[in-house]
């Protein structure tokens, strides 16, 4: 009965469709322009929202007022890529796993990396907290941390 077997078929791939579509929409919480760092030393980050399979950001860190460095982050939040790919400076990107999610949570992981070997996102009230951990020089886990507001506000 060939009718059954494409009616099958489309709803497999209008379930799949729909599946990915709600993995991504667990990450728009990050979508936005947010803003971070000190006087001497700005961070920016902004996040676009999930279209295509994945949300795309960038960042970019200015001490007084010269650009200090740049990345461009692709979140691919399901599928054979899902994860976060991160290209500090240009260089070619590094993927890092979806490790946890939780709610308005996410970390990332990627133990063949030398630093980091995690990263995450958390959301908290109007703040965007944001941590590198791995190794350190001493071979101690070295984390660094990070905390952003939505920029303007």
């Amino acid at each position: 009965m060939p009718g059954s077997r494409t009616w099958a078929l489309c709803a497999g791939l209008v379930l799949g469709g729909s599946a990915n579509t709600a993995a991504a929409a667990r990450f728009d919480w990050l979508a936005g322009h947010w803003c971070g760092g000190s006087e001497q030393r700005r961070i920016e980050e902004v996040w676009l929202p999930e279209a295509g399979g994945a949300l795309l950001g960038m960042s970019r860190t200015l001490r007084r007022e010269q650009m200090e460095s740049f990345e461009y982050m692709r979140l691919v939040p399901a599928g054979s890529t899902a994860g976060l790919h991160v290209q500090p400076n240009g260089v070619a990107p590094t993927q890092f796993d979806i490790a946890e999610v939780g709610e308005r949570r996410v970390v990332f992981e990627n133990t063949q990396n030398d630093f980091p070997q995690h990263i995450e996102y958390r959301q908290s009230g109007v703040l965007l907290h944001a941590s590198i951990s791995g190794p350190g020089d001493d071979g101690k886990i070295l984390r660094i941390a990070f905390q952003y507001r939505r920029c303007g506000e």
